[in-house]
């Protein structure tokens, strides 16, 4: 945390405008608190990633909440590019006022400067790719600027290319629960029958229709989660030595095929 604060501190000092990348499926618990505390009043634009696989109705809900708090905000796709476009527009209008006080000031204008920000497995590789894109150049190292960073033009704007990195908190086990169902975490670091239990007790509650039809499963569900993850599993073949269903692979199969959208686009996090 303290290295990532103080390379996140360190970037900040050099641009106008801050990207800040969340997961449209859990747009509060994948951010980071730390960065407001460090960013002060930087402008800023929420770009809600991965909103192919949330629910697009909350997704709307979540745009409008971040501008309400004085935040640019937009969804996109970064896989296909939705809404990828709109980006350098909202980076050059957060960083109107600090353009147009260097003409003021008697200092040729320049493009807005940006850097991104996000907790790992947000997809900031994903959206920076699909960002440069084939109209990219490479700008140098600017004048005062630390040796070795290096710029490049995208649209309009100068996006410092070594993005920051935050690492998430985990003092709230919801919120830790949450970002491992996304993928956020690694699983080698939390109990994979527990938290495809908890989500299918979420998802029983709020989306059984969903898990009917992903499943072919008729009638009631059961409402023993434990049950019903067997059940799953049973659907899916996933058995062991003597025709017992294996949970941990039933487990993987459910908390996979949430990412994927293939249950559906779902939002966990409510504005």
């Amino acid at each position: 945390m303290a290295k990532a604060r103080r390379l996140v501190q360190e970037n900040l000092k050099l641009v106008d405008v801050v990207i800040e990348l969340v997961d449209a499926r859990i747009p509060a618990s994948s951010r980071n608190p730390m960065l407001a505390e460090i960013s002060g009043k930087k402008p800023r634009v929420v770009v809600l990633n991965k909103a192919d696989l949330a629910d697009p109705a909350l997704t709307r809900k979540w745009e409008d909440h971040y501008r309400a708090l004085g935040f640019a905000a937009v969804a996109v796709d970064s896989v296909r590019g939705g809404g990828i476009k709109k980006v350098p527009a909202l980076v050059k209008q957060q960083a109107g006022e600090k353009t147009i006080s260097l003409g003021t000031a008697g200092r040729l204008p320049r493009s807005p400067r940006c850097m991104i920000v996000g907790i790992p497995n947000v997809g900031k590789s994903f959206f920076i790719n699909r960002l440069v894109g084939q109209r990219a150049a490479r700008t140098g190292n600017k004048p005062g600027v630390t040796k070795g960073r290096q710029w490049i033009r995208i649209g309009g704007m100068d996006l410092l290319d070594t993005p920051g990195i935050l690492w998430p908190k985990f003092e709230d086990p919801e919120v830790a629960y949450k970002l491992a169902v996304t993928g956020a975490i690694k699983e080698e670091v939390f109990n994979i029958e527990e938290v495809a239990l908890k989500l299918l007790d979420w998802l029983a509650a709020n989306h059984p229709r969903a898990l009917r039809e992903r499943y072919g499963i008729e009638g009631e569900l059961p409402g023993d989660p434990v049950v019903l993850l067997e059940l799953l599993g049973g659907k899916r073949g996933l058995f062991q030595s003597g025709m017992v269903v294996d949970t941990l692979k039933s487990a993987v199969n459910l908390l996979k095929e949430f990412r994927e959208a293939r249950l559906g686009r779902f939002t966990l996090d409510l504005p």
